[in-house]
């Protein structure tokens, strides 16, 4: 007769699997056993994916934190060669100067109280600052003074044309009129002038970046000044069930044409700043098949909205490719219905929004796998209902799709 591991005994098999480092996500799913979604990273993946953009990205690569703040992730970016870190907010400075001490920071959200821009300046040495607005530059201007070599990163924005799953122009940005009027103003008190676009996350099609570097072109033209550096942003995709977008080198080259079109023989130092595209594909999230209800379709499993599947509530197009796995087992998928899939807590809102097409045969303690789930999830997962607490084990190489 066979009995359940006590909670003390998981808890112990979680803390000595974590000082190792299994072969695969497979493997965890056989041998360690815990109540609660277990995250697979596999360092591998994160490195070889921000090798890519450095050897790849014709400019610097900076990584945006907001995506995956975790420092074992900081860590192993700034030991691939990542340099720069995009951030948000003072907390996300404070991570990053304290595991990656050394590091250069921007400060690119481009609302910010006084307090946070003089804590920036006078704490964390920070000299890039994002600005959408006269009356930010002009806070920015009476906070820290008109510092030389300080730059203000002024963000503009295009109409959207619906190729991306988080629209960014709704909430920051400058149309091309104001952006050249902000260049001029930053020029006017000392300081240096950057432009900045982000086109919107998980971009799909290549062709947003030539749009805004020709509208970066026309900007820096009407404010009669050389652009000497220019921010392409991020929202560079990975892949997901519905939603993948084409190889990377495909953007690069979209973005290097387009630059020597608009910019000839004088081309501004190029940058980007993705998140998403660098830490989704280093992990997946093994969750538990909790109960299988046999009158419905209905299927509850130990994480969901208010933990690391958030950002499918948000945007189905960015549902996981997903597979189901009992011990070390891939279950055969050949025959298969649609499940309805419930998370942990009490709240009715807490469901996929899409069915999942699960074997018929499944039950309770498989596991289903999530994979590309190293963007966002953890960084906007909540502790609702008590719930939200996950394992995290290094594996050497993890399920992709």
């Amino acid at each position: 007769m066979t009995t359940e591991p006590s909670t003390k005994h998981r808890s112990e098999t979680v803390r000595l699997h974590r000082q190792g480092i299994f072969p695969n996500s497979r493997k965890v799913a056989a041998d360690l056993i815990d109540e609660n979604p277990v995250l697979c990273f596999c360092p591998t993946k994160l490195s070889d994916r921000a090798r890519l953009f450095i050897d790849s990205f014709p400019g610097q690569v900076a990584y945006a934190v907001k995506a995956n703040p975790d420092e074992t992730v900081l860590r192993l970016l700034a030991k691939s060669g990542i340099a720069t870190f995009d951030v948000a907010s003072i907390a996300e400075m404070e991570t990053v100067t304290r595991t990656c001490p050394g590091s250069k920071i921007h400060y690119h959200n481009p609302v910010k109280s006084r307090g946070e821009i003089a804590t920036a300046w006078h704490t964390f040495g920070c000299r890039r600052y994002a600005a959408d607005s006269i009356e930010e530059i002009s806070k920015i201007r009476h906070t820290i003074g008109s510092t030389a070599g300080t730059e203000i990163a002024i963000r503009f924005r295009l109409p959207s044309r619906g190729s991306s799953v988080h629209d960014f122009t709704s909430k920051f940005g400058a149309d091309e009129y104001q952006a050249s009027e902000l260049i001029s103003y930053s020029v006017l008190h000392g300081f240096k002038p950057v432009l900045t676009f982000h086109p919107g996350s998980q971009c799909t099609d290549p062709h947003a970046w030539k749009r805004h570097i020709e509208a970066a072109g026309r900007i820096a033209g009407r404010a009669q000044t050389r652009l000497t550096r220019l921010n392409v942003g991020g929202g560079f995709p990975a892949r997901y069930s519905a939603s993948c977008g084409p190889a990377l080198s495909t953007y690069f080259e979209h973005i290097r044409s387009s630059v020597s079109s608009v910019f000839g023989d004088h081309p501004p130092i190029l940058e980007c700043e993705p998140g998403r595209s660098i830490a989704a594909p280093a992990f997946s999230l093994l969750t538990t098949v909790k109960l299988v209800r046999g009158w419905s379709d209905d299927l509850f499993i130990n994480d969901g909205i208010y933990g690391g599947l958030l950002e499918v509530a948000q945007a189905p197009d960015l549902l996981p490719f997903y597979r189901i796995l009992r011990k070390d087992r891939i279950v055969d998928s050949k025959k298969c219905r649609a499940f309805t899939v419930y998370g942990p807590t009490c709240d009715p809102l807490d469901v996929l929004p899409t069915k999942l097409d699960l074997p018929v045969d499944i039950q309770e303690s498989d596991i289903i796998e999530f994979a590309g789930v190293g963007a966002y999830g953890t960084a906007m997962a909540t502790r609702f209902n008590g719930y939200g607490l996950v394992s995290q084990v290094t594996v050497a190489d993890s399920f992709s799709e």
